[in-house]
């Protein structure tokens, strides 16, 4: 099942996606909860049956508009050079411990919205990447249970502004600004992953810009893998339900290709995330918009 938040001319809400058309569970539907974040806290996310989220109002895709999967976590914690391809890439000597960095929840934007390259930069990047939810109140997590707190999970894409990136030792600021933190277009539970992919490391992810290939990684290249990376952040963090980990980019990144392939105005920028048989966490796609053009 695919979920999603969206808004589709009477407000913010949520639902379920089936054959291209989504079937509104939130307030201005079936009201099962106020909102996707919600429905992980209360426990109805996944537990949704088909024929349930086909009684409720449908709106046909095309003509919705997509928000990130979840609008308002309290924390968004993102993992920096977790695919071997792209520490060695990056010439990163081995850590001992995930890198982390956070981002603002403001700082997102859903599926088919702008990717708004700043005014200010000259180095604006994609990063396609898994991103986990937690679906439980999760502290002190053992690696071997870490599996136990994911609600689900979705395609992100860090779109990275590389220049605000690199001023200092510190990311933060090249990570948060407005509309550049690309997340859906749906959250697919983690049992639904498990069943139909045969668990989250069967996935494979491509970034494509313009349609020419970028990053092609499997989920089993992660250097932190995401009992390692969950058990981890909850040694330091408490989590909640609908928490985000932003799980780390593959080798591929335009800063670091040969000769570099940093994104420009127009460009279209895709990350897909897949299993086997056709499994699919679906297809994020932004188009990279000047931030003047997208101010007027």
């Amino acid at each position: 099942m695919k979920y999603l938040s969206y808004t589709a001319g009477s407000g913010a809400t949520w639902g379920v996606a089936i054959d291209g058309v989504a079937h509104d569970l939130g307030p201005t539907g079936a009201n099962l909860a106020p909102s996707l974040g919600a429905a992980i806290a209360t426990g109805v996310f996944g537990k949704v049956t088909e024929e349930a989220a086909k009684a409720a109002p449908g709106t046909p895709e095309a003509g919705i508009r997509y928000l990130p999967a979840i609008t308002e976590p309290r924390k968004i914690i993102c993992i920096g050079v977790n695919y071997r391809s792209h520490q060695d890439e990056a010439k990163k000597a081995d850590v001992a411990a995930p890198t982390v960095f956070f981002r603002y929840a403001d700082s997102q934007m859903g599926h088919l919205e702008p990717a708004v390259y700043p005014a200010v930069s000259t180095e604006y990047d994609y990063e396609g990447e898994l991103a986990l939810v937690i679906g439980a109140d999760a502290w002190h997590v053992a690696p071997e249970d870490a599996y136990g707190v994911v609600a689900g999970y979705a395609a992100y894409n860090d779109f990275s502004v590389r220049d605000w990136q690199l001023f200092a030792t510190q990311w933060g600021p090249g990570k948060n600004f407005p509309d550049s933190g690309a997340f859906g277009p749906y959250l697919v539970p983690a049992a639904d992953v498990d069943a139909g992919a045969g668990g989250v490391t069967a996935l494979h992810l491509q970034t494509r810009v313009n349609g020419g290939v970028r990053q092609d990684a499997d989920l089993t290249d992660l250097i932190f893998d995401i009992p390692a990376i969950i058990a981890y952040v909850t040694t330091f963090t408490r989590l909640a339900p609908g928490d985000v980990i932003v799980t780390g980019t593959p080798g591929g990144v335009g800063r670091f290709s040969n000769p570099p392939a940093l994104l420009e105005p127009g460009d279209l920028v895709e990350v897909e995330i897949t299993g086997p048989n056709g499994f699919t966490l679906g297809t994020l796609t932004n188009t990279v918009v000047a931030e003047d053009t997208a101010e007027d």
